[in-house]
């Protein structure tokens, strides 16, 4: 069977893989799409060889239907429509025993420590599996992991009805976050200099500005009555972002860092002390994002068609995660495995 091999020094390889009969406590899942991220990019540059095994078969953004079932599995028969949590945590470490799995002090993200998805048939923990309801199409359901991180994101930044909400970077998760927030009854605005995401964010109902041409400070203290947005979000993971997150805040407002920076940024510590700011960090998702998630996508209020905007073959990965490094004429990029 064919997967998408990371052998280094970005260079992808498509291949024969061998199919992994599933153990005890696993399913093998026939992979119907997976989406490119964020993160596939950070491993196509190399930020991530101290982690992977190369060649590495990438990819975690995936949907498909359960091929075979191993020993001491419930819940779970052959057939089923499926996405994956990719998280397999340790158990016994304090971040574990203090109920923060998904941030286990050992955890194996599964598609960077461990094979990802990019693969026909996929051999993964059966507890990492959640249900894809009839209302989605398998296609659709692969956008479930990053609207999961969008759900995780909005829950840490506690969004409330009515609140104020500034997304610094309009790309799928930024989008993703714009979205899931405005669901939550907040006023969404989301700073974007690529044209092609401006237009489909705006196609969404999403405010959107262009930085290089609007000042962004200016304008959020024009429609709050100087006083500073609510929440907001760096997706941007530049430094530029850094910058400008510390001065949109309001009075106790909120910054969530969703972005993942290859070198620590330097960060305006005294707008933090002038405004009483909270930061925080937020890293991938928990049951209760997933399970959000896929109510929302089926319930049809997210544009989920026009998220998608290419479908691929396995071969041309190399290209969806050049389009993405560029920022060129795409938002989420699907390969069909």
């Amino acid at each position: 069977m064919k997967a998408a091999f990371y052998e280094g020094n970005e260079q992808i390889r498509i291949g024969e893989c061998v199919p992994i009969a599933p153990a005890a406590g696993e399913v093998q899942i026939r992979v119907s799409h997976c989406g490119i991220c964020g993160t596939d990019l950070h491993v196509f540059h190399g930020a991530m060889d101290h982690r992977v095994t190369k060649p590495a078969v990438i990819g975690h953004e995936m949907s498909g239907v359960i091929e075979a079932v191993g020993a001491d599995v419930s819940g779970w028969t052959v057939g089923d429509r499926v996405t994956v949590r990719p998280l397999d945590s340790c158990g016994a470490c304090p971040a574990c025993k203090a109920g923060h799995a998904h941030i286990c002090q050992k955890l194996k993200f599964i598609g960077i420590d461990r094979p990802g998805a990019m693969q026909k048939l996929w051999t993964v923990p059966a507890h990492t599996l959640h249900r894809l309801p009839d209302a989605l199409t398998l296609k659709e359901g692969a956008l479930i992991e990053p609207i999961a991180v969008a759900c995780h994101d909005v829950r840490l930044g506690e969004v409330k009805a009515g609140e104020f909400v500034v997304v610094l970077g309009g790309g799928p998760i930024g989008a993703l976050i714009a979205l899931v927030a405005k669901q939550k009854g907040a006023r969404t605005l989301v700073s974007e200099v690529n044209p092609f995401r401006i237009k489909l964010l705006r196609d969404f109902g999403v405010e959107v500005i262009n930085p290089e041409e609007t000042d962004l400070v200016a304008l959020v203290e024009e429609q709050t009555g100087a006083a500073g947005a609510d929440v907001v979000f760096e997706v941007t993971s530049s430094k530029a972002g850094v910058e400008m997150m510390t001065k949109l805040p309001r009075v106790r407002g909120r910054i969530v860092v969703v972005a993942i920076f290859s070198q620590p940024p330097q960060v305006d510590l005294f707008k933090f002390f002038w405004r009483e700011i909270s930061m925080r960090g937020a890293r991938v998702y928990e049951a209760q994002d997933f399970e959000e998630a896929i109510t929302l996508a089926a319930s049809g209020a997210l544009p989920l068609d026009k998220l998608i905007t290419n479908v691929c073959s396995l071969d041309d990965l190399e290209w969806g995660l050049r389009q993405l490094e560029k920022g060129g004429e795409v938002m989420k990029v699907l390969i069909e495995c």
